[in-house]
C-alpha cells in the first residue's frame, strides 16, 4: 500500500526482484511512473473503501504499508489526521482479520526522542519534544501508537520502521529529495548554517523493510537511518556528483525562521498554505543523531553511505532534466 510513492515504489521493486508475487493497492489517480515497468497485480481503491481493502489483502502473507501525508505546511491539519490516523485505523481493522504473517508499517524518525548532547537517540528513549513538531509529527506519533496498539491488544503482527529522510534515484515526485534535485541542477545558491539531519539511502530503506518481514519482532520499532549529515554536505554532494556549482552562501538559521514567519503570516492573510513555515524550519534541524544499532543487530541491516545514494539521486534528476 502506497506503492506509487518513493518508499513504497522501492519496496515494491525489491519484492519483485526477490521473486515475490506482489499485489499493489492504488488509487485510480495515482502517478505510477515509478512502478510501471514492474509486473505486479494492481488493485484499485482508496483507504475508505473497506470492501476494496479486504479484497486487496485477501490471501496476502504480508502487508507493507507506506501511505503517508507529509504536508507539514497545511494551515488546516485535518487532512493529516484523516489520512495518517483515521484511514490507517480502517486498514488495521481489516488487517487484523486477514491472517497476515507480518504488517510492516512505514513510520518516521520524527517519532524518536531527541537525545542529550553528545548522545544518539534510540528506540527506547521516551518521546520528549511534544508541541514542537506541529500537526504532522503529532499525526505520525498517533499513527505509530495506533499500529503498536493493534499489535499489543489485537494480535496484529506489526513492525514499525522509523525511517529518516530518504534519498536516491527514481524519485519522480521529490519531497525530501527536492533540495537534492535543485542542487543537482545548480539552483541552490545557499544553505542553512548549523542544520544537520538524519539521512538514509532509499534502496537501503527498501532492504530494511524486507528484512523486517523476515526477522522483525512483532510490536517493535526500528530506526532506519544511516547517518547524521549537514545540509551543506548534502547539497555539496549532490552538486559535485554532476559537476554543478555547490551552494557557497551560508544563511543563519535565525534568518530562515524570520523569513518563514513572515511568509506564514502573509499566506494566512491570503488563505493559502505556505511552501515553508516555522515548523518546517524547526523540523530541518531539531532532531539529534540516531543509533540504528537495533536494526543491525536484529534485522541484519547494514546500510551503505547515504552520500552514494545522494550522488545517484543527483544523476537521476539531471538525466531527467536533459531527457
Amino acid at each position: 500500500m502506497g506503492a506509487s510513492g518513493f518508499v513504497g515504489s522501492h519496496v515494491t521493486r525489491k519484492l519483485v526482484e526477490r521473486g515475490d508475487d506482489v499485489r499493489v493497492y492504488l488509487r485510480r489517480t495515482s502517478l505510477t511512473t515509478a512502478i510501471d515497468d514492474l509486473d505486479v497485480d494492481r488493485h484499485y481503491g482508496d483507504l475508505g473503501d473497506v470492501d476494496a481493502l479486504r479484497s486487496a489483502m485477501e490471501g496476502a502473507r504480508v502487508v507493507f504499508y507506506c501511505v503517508v501525508d507529509t504536508r507539514f505546511n497545511l494551515r488546516d491539519p485535518a487532512p493529516l489526521f484523516a489520512t495518517n490516523v483515521e484511514s490507517l485505523r480502517r486498514v488495521l481493522d481489516v488487517a487484523v482479520t486477514a491472517g497476515l504473517e507480518k504488517f510492516v508499517f512505514c513510520s518516521t524518525i520524527g517519532t524518536i526522542a531527541i537525545a542529550p548532547d553528545g548522545e544518539s537517540a534510540t528506540e527506547d528513549m521516551p518521546f520528549n519534544w511534544p508541541d514542537k513538531g506541529g500537526a504532522y509529527i503529532e499525526s505520525r506519533r498517533r499513527a505509530e501508537d495506533l499500529v503498536l496498539g493493534y499489535a499489543r491488544d489485537r494480535g496484529l503482527p506489526a513492525v514499525a520502521m522509523c525511517v529518516s529522510n530518504p534519498y536516491g534515484p527514481l524519485d519522480f515526485q521529490p519531497h525530501q529529495g527536492l533540495m537534492v534535485k535543485m542542487a543537482a541542477l545548480g539552483r541552490v545558491p545557499a544553505y542553512l548554517i548549523g542544520v544537520s539531519t538524519e539521512v538514509v539511502g532509499i534502496e537501503d530503506v527498501a532492504e530494511a523493510f524486507l528484512l523486517a518481514d523476515e526477522r522483525g519482532r512483532i510490536g517493535e520499532r526500528y530506526i532506519i537511518s544511516e547517518s547524521f549529515m549537514s545540509m551543506r554536505d548534502m547539497l555539496a554532494t549532490a552538486a559535485s556528483a554532476v559537476g554543478a556549482r555547490p551552494p557557497r552562501v551560508g544563511v543563519p538559521l535565525g534568518v530562515a525562521y524570520a523569513f518563514a514567519a513572515v511568509l506564514e503570516g502573509a499566506c494566512r492573510l491570503l488563505r493559502r498554505d505556505p511552501p515553508i513555515n516555522v515548523t518546517g524550519i524547526r523540523l530541518l534541524h531539531i532532531m539529534s543523531p540516531a543509533d540504528h544499532g537495533k536494526a543491525t543487530r536484529e534485522l541484519g541491516w547494514r546500510p551503505r553511505p547515504t552520500a552514494e545514494a545522494i550522488e545517484r539521486a543527483a544523476r537521476f534528476h539531471l538525466e531527467r532534466e536533459r531527457a
